[in-house]
């Protein structure tokens, strides 16, 4: 890939371009201007004595007069001068196109100084290359030192100059900064004249580049010459969510994309009803809630006294009308009539269905849950460990344990607790067919207290003797 800019080889063949995919905007350098007349072959007598430079691949660009001994052409890199000693850059623009690039950007003759000197060789190249290596190192460094400062700036950049001579740091800032000890600092640590220049959020993005979120670079860095103010109006004419992350590019302001739609945007809503917002009919009121500004329709939701109802879509013909009826004072009955349904009562039909049919949704009933107390727990206990008991006899045994179940509910109902558990455990009071649950239940007690027994007497054994103790055992 290869554009008019880029050098040939022997066999005639461009060698590529230097930036790695820039050549889509004319040239290989960033924000570069399409030169229209470079691909014709006319010879112009009269021709523009002024040309455009780029340094730093279309970071910085600046005008210089021509030298009628230098043969240069676009393309060329080139050595002009500066304002202590020379720079290295490369010719983005010539001709005739150069007046009318002086005059978009205001820029006037008298106000070009400098000139071209000669077009650079082997040795000019490689002071370039040499001068592009220092500069990310410088920038770390200058970072450090400005910290120690606690100076309110960032460093965002920084350019040498193409004979080392000269070092422009870019920062931003809030404010102004007091920079006169920071530069002594940095003459000091760098070894070359040293220039602040304080540049915006926008331009920085754009002398960093990146990729935005729509996969492609940056426009400040590859095209976008001029910043224009954007405001979240914007983003209010065209339906988009005033989501602060979403609306903000790498800056940290507002995406410049906004701007590129907005003019089609406000053409649509020409169209549309101006304060629509509320639609009245006989029996309710309805507020508006989008606009879909290239299908013309509107959404409509129903105000109840208790929350909304359902939602109607109308075209924006219809909202007029009823706009129209309710200045009048007169009020539909409905809002949309009969080819108008609100949009919760329509069915969506799906493109795919069930060829298998081995597919079946499964259909839950929601349960109610209860809550149990612990006089509940105690019921459910007991029944279950009575349940146990029954399932191991007879049905004889089980008829007669139900009986005598009964009675002693009745029983246990009119006499306390502890009378109960010692009738229980004298078992005078139960028949020959309950006895052998109350043997199994006895059993089982006498088990457990004998467990209760052995861990107090480990407890009892752990415990040093004490006069108290003593005491207690001789009463």
């Amino acid at each position: 890939m290869g554009c008019a800019g880029c050098n040939t080889g022997s066999d005639g063949v461009p060698k590529g371009c230097g930036s790695k995919g820039h050549c889509t905007s004319g040239g290989c350098n960033k924000m570069n201007s399409f030169d229209w007349l470079s691909n014709l072959d006319l010879y112009d007598p009269m021709e523009y004595q002024y040309i455009e430079v780029s340094f730093k691949n279309g970071a910085r660009k600046d005008f210089y007069k021509m030298n009628p001994k230098v043969d240069i052409i676009t393309g060329d890199m080139a050595v002009v001068e500066a304002s202590s000693g020379y720079d290295v850059g490369q010719v983005s623009l010539s001709g005739e196109l150069v007046r009318l690039q002086m005059k978009k950007k205001r820029v006037q003759e008298d106000r070009v100084v400098h000139k071209v000197l000669r077009r650079a060789n082997e040795r000019d190249l490689e002071k370039l290359e040499e001068a592009r290596s220092r500069e990310h190192k410088s920038m770390v460094r200058a970072r450090a030192i400005a910290r120690t400062l606690s100076l309110d700036m960032k460093i965002g950049d920084v350019e040498y100059q193409g004979d080392n001579r000269k070092a422009t740091f870019y920062y931003t800032a809030d404010g102004r900064v007091d920079f006169r000890e920071l530069v002594r600092y940095y003459a000091n640590e760098f070894k070359v004249k040293i220039e602040m220049r304080q540049i915006g959020s926008r331009q920085e993005s754009g002398r960093i580049g990146g990729m935005g979120p729509c996969g492609r670079e940056l426009c400040c860095s590859t095209w976008l010459s001029n910043f224009k103010s954007v405001s979240t109006s914007a983003a209010r004419y065209q339906n988009l969510a005033i989501n602060q992350t979403k609306l903000s590019g790498q800056c940290g302001r507002l995406k410049c994309c906004l701007n590129f739609e907005l003019d089609s945007y406000l053409d649509a809503l020409d169209d549309f009803p101006v304060k629509a917002d509320v639609l009245k009919t006989s029996n309710h009121r309805y507020e508006l809630i989008k606009t879909d500004i290239f299908k013309g329709i509107m959404y409509y939701i129903q105000v109840l006294n208790r929350g909304r109802g359902a939602v109607i879509a109308l075209p924006k013909e219809r909202v007029t009308e009823i706009l129209e009826l309710n200045k009048k004072g007169e009020f539909p009955e409905e809002l949309g009539g009969g080819e108008y349904a609100s949009i919760g009562s329509e069915k969506e039909d799906h493109d795919f269905e069930d060829v298998t049919g081995f597919i079946e949704l499964p259909t839950r009933t929601k349960r109610k849950k209860r809550g149990r107390g612990n006089n509940d727990r105690r019921k459910s206990s007991s029944r279950s460990r009575s349940n146990r008991g029954a399932n191991n006899r007879g049905p004889r045994d089980k008829q007669d344990s139900s009986t005598q179940n009964r009675s002693d509910e009745g029983s246990a109902k009119t006499e306390n607790k502890p009378s109960s558990r010692s009738n229980n455990k004298g078992g005078s009071n139960r028949s020959k067919g309950n006895r052998s649950s109350s043997n199994t239940n006895n059993e089982s007690r006498s088990k457990r207290s004998s467990r209760s027994k052995r861990y107090s007497n480990k407890k009892n054994s752990n415990k040093p003797n004490t006069g108290d103790n003593n005491n207690q055992q001789k009463k």
